[in-house]
């Protein structure tokens, strides 16, 4: 895979995103704190067949920041802006957590550029509890506390089994810039229902994926976001949690794979 980066615009805005193999394209969002080399097994396992592009969110890897007060349409502005400067049309695109809310607004929001999503452990409509917590930390980030030991617990629980997935993670947060995980993190904490209304609009193939052990994106979530789109299908895989992608990545392959390969309808094609 090669690293490469790109200008937005004539004040210095950079993406910077990593590409491998040839085919159509299908562009990953990783999650907050992230970075596309979150995105590792799949670039290496999809691009035999496809064109496979992982961007570095705003403020995470090498991409510029959004303002600090940015919510989720401004990151889905964003990835229109990305998309536009990579000259690509009509992609399949997937996302993770926070990437996986910018993709569905992406989605909804830009029909006529997306041919199918999938949804890797999102968010769907938080329950009162759970937007409180998650609130709380997004406050707590803003004010300058990163814990990288409280996302790692609720990542992988006390599952030993995948060592070197929860070093790489524990790595990518260590490395995040503050003030770009700070804001991400606020889009993601008020973002789960900002198109959840929309996913019915959207008429090509959903996939939904989640951990049943995930105690924030849910099976339910999951279950919910696939139940709201015409062609939606959710998925759960047994015995993992939140970085699924990381902890049983020859079972996500498989699945998108699946999700790449289903036929477009007529009234789905762009």
């Amino acid at each position: 895979m090669t690293s490469k980066t790109l200008l937005l615009s004539e004040d210095g805005r950079r993406l910077s995103y990593r590409e491998a193999g040839h085919g159509a394209p299908l562009v990953l969002i990783h999650g907050v704190g992230m970075q596309s080399a979150a995105w590792a097994p799949q670039l290496r396992a999809l691009s035999d067949s496809y064109r496979v592009l992982a961007l570095d969110m705003p403020g995470h890897g090498g991409s510029s920041p959004l303002p600090a007060e940015a919510d989720l349409p401004a990151f889905v502005a964003w990835l229109d802006e990305a998309l536009s400067a990579l000259a690509l049309g009509p992609v399949s695109l997937a996302g993770h957590s926070m990437g996986a809310l910018v993709s569905g607004g992406y989605a909804v929001t830009h029909p006529d550029r997306v041919a199918r999503v999938a949804l890797l452990n999102g968010v769907f409509r938080r329950a009162p509890a759970a937007r409180a917590a998650v609130e709380a930390r997004a406050t707590e980030i803003r004010c300058g506390t990163i814990d990288i030991a409280a996302p790692l617990a609720r990542w992988f629980g006390d599952d030993r089994d995948h060592e070197a997935a929860r070093r790489a993670v524990a790595g990518w947060l260590g490395e995040v810039s503050h003030t770009g995980y700070a804001t991400a993190y606020g889009a993601f904490s008020r973002g789960d229902d900002v198109y959840a209304d929309r996913l019915g609009a959207f008429r090509g193939p959903l996939l939904a994926l989640t951990g049943d052990l995930d105690p924030n994106s849910t099976p339910e979530m999951a279950r919910a976001m696939a139940g709201a789109a015409p062609h939606g299908r959710a998925v759960i895989i047994e015995g993992h949690r939140h970085m699924v992608n990381l902890t049983d990545p020859d079972r996500v392959n498989r699945e998108l794979r699946a999700w790449l390969e289903l036929p477009l309808d007529a009234e789905s094609v762009p």
